[in-house]
C-alpha cells in the first residue's frame, strides 16, 4: 500500500474530471472495451493507496465483453458441435441445430450488452462512486490541502460529479 499524498490527491481529482468527460462521449447502453480496460487499470492504482482501499475494495472491475464477443463465441462453439457431432447427427440434426444457432444468435443480438458486459452508463456509476469517496477523503479535511489545491480540487470533483450524474440520468430518460 502506497500512501495518498496530496500530489496524487489533487491528480486524482483531475483525473476524475477527464473520466467523466471521456465517458460522456460515448454510447451509455454499449460497452466499449477501450474505456473498461482504462477502467480496470485505474482502480487497480486507485486501490493501491492506503486511504482509499478500504472504501473501494468492494467495487468491481469492468468487465470488457462486447456484443460481437458474445456472438463470436456461440458461432465457434455452434460450428465445433457441427464439426464433432454431424456424423452422429446426420443432415436433419445438423438443420435443427443451424435453426438453433440462428434463433440464438437472433436472441443474443436483442440482449441488452449490461448482462454481460459493463457498459459506459455502468463505468460512469463506478466512476462516480470513486468521485464520491475523493469527495469525503476532501471534505475529512485529513489531506492537509493548501487553500487553492482544496478548491481545485472540489472544483475538480464536483465537476466530475455533476458530469456523471446527468450522463446517468440522460442515460435513464431517453
Amino acid at each position: 500500500m502506497a500512501p495518498l499524498t496530496r500530489k496524487e490527491f489533487y491528480d486524482l481529482a483531475k483525473r476524475c474530471r477527464e473520466e467523466a468527460f471521456e465517458l460522456a462521449r460515448h454510447d451509455q447502453n454499449h460497452v466499449n472495451l477501450n474505456q473498461c480496460r482504462r477502467f480496470n487499470e485505474w482502480l487497480v492504482e486507485l486501490q493501491g493507496y492506503d486511504q482509499l482501499a478500504p472504501q473501494l475494495k468492494t467495487l468491481r472491475t469492468a468487465r470488457p465483453i462486447n456484443r460481437w464477443m458474445v456472438m463470436g463465441g456461440c458461432v465457434g462453439v455452434s460450428l465445433l458441435a457441427v464439426l464433432f457431432l454431424g456424423g452422429e447427427l446426420g443432415a436433419n440434426g445438423i438443420r435443427l441445430l443451424s435453426f438453433g444457432l440462428t434463433g440464438t444468435l437472433i436472441l443474443l443480438y436483442f440482449l441488452p450488452e449490461s448482462l454481460y458486459g459493463t457498459t459506459v452508463e455502468m463505468l460512469e456509476g463506478r466512476v462516480l462512486r470513486i468521485v464520491e469517496t475523493l469527495e469525503k477523503l476532501l471534505f475529512s479535511r485529513n489531506m492537509e490541502l493548501t487553500e487553492a489545491a482544496f478548491f481545485q480540487a472540489k472544483e475538480n470533483l464536483e465537476a466530475a460529479r455533476n458530469e456523471l450524474r446527468q450522463q446517468i440520468h440522460l442515460a435513464h430518460k431517453y
